[in-house]
């Protein structure tokens, strides 16, 4: 069963994370979601699930307004033939809908499954970062520290990549 946002901001509480939860309607694209950063401090991202021809999972989380060439991100990581992830891929591994993909969603990912999460070098030399916190009706603030140090604790630790 997916973990939901209380048990999220319960466990980054936990785990020594300061965070700073903004709620706000439901988004489903980056541009929806920029209508609600007024006061939201730090860089806002854009969060990518794919798969490749050998049916490796992607999950790629980089700035909200960097250019993104599927090709180019699969040459970079050495993913051949990457495409986005279907719906019910995304829920069976992820538990997450599209529009409400987040790095959070690692929680979820069952243990008899593999998902590399590929966090671009440029988001993360940003001081503050925002995710939906494992709902699209808000956007939680965190430390680019504090994102690498919630992966490694659920055991997804990530590789920092330019993109």
């Amino acid at each position: 069963m997916s973990k939901t946002q209380e048990d999220l901001l319960d466990l980054l509480t936990q785990i020594g994370i300061q965070y700073t939860n903004h709620e706000h309607p439901a988004v489903f694209t980056v541009e929806e979601a920029a209508l609600h950063h007024e006061g939201i401090e730090g860089a806002h991202s854009k969060n990518l699930f794919f798969k490749d021809r050998k049916k490796n999972l992607i999950l790629v989380v980089t700035l909200d307004d960097k250019p993104i060439k599927i090709k180019d991100v699969g040459n970079t990581i050495g993913a051949k033939g990457m495409s986005f992830a279907k719906p019910d891929l995304l829920m069976e591994v992820l538990g997450m809908i599209p529009g409400a993909v987040t790095p959070f969603a690692a929680i979820n990912i069952p243990q008899d499954r593999q998902v590399r999460i590929i966090l671009d070098q440029e988001m993360m030399e940003k001081d503050l970062l925002n995710f939906h916190p494992l709902a699209n009706t808000a956007t939680t603030t965190i430390a680019s520290g504090d994102l690498v140090k919630f992966l490694e604790h659920i055991g997804q630790a990530p590789e920092i990549i330019r993109l």
